[in-house]
């Protein structure tokens, strides 16, 4: 799932978002994906949501990478699933508040962990909208994430809680 998707920052900087080699490479993950998703969605219905202890750190990783990567409606289908998963130990807190993110900004909603980003019109990555974000921080923690302000660096953004911002001014 992250072979070609570990190349997508090299291919930006070396070719821009709308070249023919972005393209290419975007086939390249969107065929991968699909072969990936039969498969996840097979061991699912098997199995049920499978953790560490039966697959290992990196198997565990790669369930909740494929759905989180899938197309909307696996997404949400799926959500309740990893929710059940997290409440029996199976899946990580930290993913799932990944995967309900993901699925707020696809409905157009606020996300709740400040998790998704996008590209502006001048190619810079930017934060979807955040609920109730001077308090996000508060809500990663309990999941297992780091303070959204680490979270941006890895993106190259430099952020601010709002109520940290109105301080500063």
């Amino acid at each position: 799932d992250q072979t070609d998707r570990n190349n997508l920052d090299i291919i930006k900087e070396k070719y821009g978002w709308q070249s023919k080699q972005m393209d290419s490479l975007w086939k390249k993950i969107n065929y991968q994906d699909s072969l990936n998703l039969a498969r996840i969605k097979y061991i699912i219905t098997a199995n049920g949501w499978l953790g560490p202890t039966k697959i290992g750190e990196r198997g565990a990783s790669t369930i909740f990478l494929v759905i989180q990567h899938a197309d909307s409606l696996t997404q949400v289908t799926y959500l309740p699933i990893m929710r059940t998963a997290v409440k029996k130990g199976v899946a990580k807190a930290q993913d799932l508040a990944l995967l309900e993110d993901r699925v707020l900004t696809k409905q157009g909603k606020k996300q709740i962990y400040g998790s998704q980003i996008k590209i502006d019109s001048t190619g810079k990555y930017i934060f979807f909208p955040i609920r109730d974000e001077a308090t996000v921080n508060k809500r990663r923690i309990k999941v297992g994430l780091g303070p959204l302000e680490d979270y941006a660096k890895y993106f190259g953004l430099e952020y601010v809680l709002p109520s940290k911002k109105k301080l500063s001014k």
